[in-house]
């Protein structure tokens, strides 16, 4: 996966990142919140060896060792330190005091750290441990004892009441929660990416064919047949725009082929590529190019529907020699686009067009007509738009975005690849309006052109009333 490709990814799963990192921010605030806070309070004291009344200059001087100060250290947390300092400060019997100690350096310094939940508590907990330590500091020391000394705690620092509280830190808690929920919502999106079996952008076919994307097309929502002739009933629409910049850059591959003639197709059914080649036809015959569309999906022919003719002649007609072409295609009203329909669905789709009736009928329709488009079967699951495309310039391949599995594009542009076939590229159909941001300047031109024109229109019918 390259950076663009990674970039990509966060764009589309934007919405799980931004999901995972609220989570966990939400996570933090609420654990935050119902955490009792921990107050930390330390305290410094030196310990130091002093006689007994009464015992005078000869009583000698015990010195504390570095084993005495550790065994000191260690018997913080027994009940013969922790009684005496809840009987002192008035706390409840096994009321949880938590106080650590450590020695610094080779000194006899101790720095007492008392946690608890309340600040007070645990500045009192902390200067009241190096007393208590040295009152029963003697217990633990058999020399100590029988020298008649004990042991005094001298304050160095006292511990006051902490302002904030150590446990929890929001800001802490909120930077991790932030990194956390980052990672997890980047990992579920490449996850998911790399689990995704729908073609979503370029780089999903570009994964499988580094053939040109001629176009992309963007979503229209109709409610009928005529609807879906876009290029026609709405000229200055988005899809139509789309629909003209696929017929340049097909007019541009047409240079290289000189066939003037192309089949378009799809690795499975659903995918668009009829209406896909009724508004290209439309687009191409109004740039004054004298176009044929021929349905040749003689499995399930739907052209003459999508374009409100006559089928129940036509392509089969022709190749059983009940007629003549020029007596079943018929004219789309005055423009210079022809549609030549399927006819009767034969018993042997595949025979017919790789038949040598077809292939005579190919060389005469391109000889009577500019351009030819054809409409085919699916790739995946027929080898129909196989045998058609040996007979044209090349293979227009329409892939719908969020609807064509890859799987199926793969096996689709194998099976073509096997033969031999010519894939001069693709188009990718039912594009959001975010992913079709390059057709938005078109879109404004031709929006902004109706509307002069609907505006003079309304001054002209305004001046005659």
């Amino acid at each position: 996966m390259d950076l663009s490709e990674f970039f990509g990814v966060l764009r589309a799963q934007w919405r799980i990142i931004a999901g995972c990192v609220i989570l966990a921010v939400l996570s933090a605030v609420t654990v935050t919140a119902l955490t009792t806070p921990v107050y930390t309070a330390q305290a410094r004291v030196y310990l130091s060896t002093s006689g007994q009344e009464g015992g005078g200059q000869d009583a000698g001087t015990f010195v504390l060792t570095e084993d005495d100060l550790d065994t000191y250290v260690s018997i913080l947390d027994t009940p013969a330190v922790l009684n005496p300092i809840r009987e002192e400060l008035d706390l409840p019997k096994g009321h949880p005091v938590n106080v650590t100690a450590e020695v610094t350096g080779a000194t006899s310094i101790l720095r007492i750290t008392a946690q608890a939940p309340d600040p007070q508590e645990a500045a009192a907990v902390a200067n009241e441990t190096g007393p208590q330590l040295g009152k029963v500091a003697g217990e633990f020391s058999t020399l100590l004892a029988a020298s008649g000394q004990k042991v005094v705690s001298t304050p160095i620092a006292p511990a006051t009441p902490p302002s904030r509280p150590t446990s929890p830190d929001p800001v802490r808690n909120m930077g991790l929660a932030l990194l956390v929920g980052l990672a997890l919502g980047l990992g579920l999106a490449l996850l998911r990416h790399a689990l995704d079996t729908k073609v979503r952008t370029e780089a999903d076919i570009k994964a499988w064919s580094d053939n040109p994307m001629l176009g992309g097309l963007p979503m229209v929502k109709t409610s009928s047949g005529q609807d879906l002739l876009s290029v026609e009933t709405e000229p200055h629409s988005r899809y139509a725009e789309a629909i003209r910049r696929l017929r340049t850059n097909l007019m541009f591959v047409d240079v290289t082929t000189g066939k003037h003639s192309f089949v378009v197709t799809s690795a499975m059914p659903g995918e668009g590529k009829t209406t896909t080649a009724a508004n290209l036809g439309l687009a191409l015959a109004d740039s004054g190019t004298r176009t044929l569309l021929v349905d040749a999906d003689l499995r399930n022919p739907s052209v003459a529907k999508t374009m409100g003719l006559e089928g129940g002649v036509g392509l089969t007609t022709i190749l059983l020699g009940e007629t003549d072409p020029q007596d079943v295609i018929q004219r789309w009203g005055s423009t210079d686009l022809y549609v030549l329909p399927a006819g009767q669905i034969p018993p042997n789709p595949s025979e017919l067009l790789g038949s040598k009736p077809m292939e005579l009928l190919m060389a005469r329709l391109l000889d009577d007509y500019d351009f030819v488009l054809i409409d085919s079967p699916p790739v995946v699951p027929v080898i129909d738009a196989v045998i058609v495309e040996r007979l044209t310039g090349g293979l227009l391949m329409v892939v719908g975005v969020d609807r064509t599995k890859k799987k199926d594009l793969a096996n689709a542009l194998k099976q073509l690849h096997t033969v031999g076939a010519n894939v001069s590229g693709f188009a990718r159909n039912f594009v959001s309006s975010k992913q079709g941001s390059e057709y938005r300047y078109g879109y404004h031109r031709y929006e902004e052109a109706a509307a002069k024109g609907t505006r003079r229109a309304r001054k002209k019918a305004t001046a005659r009333g």
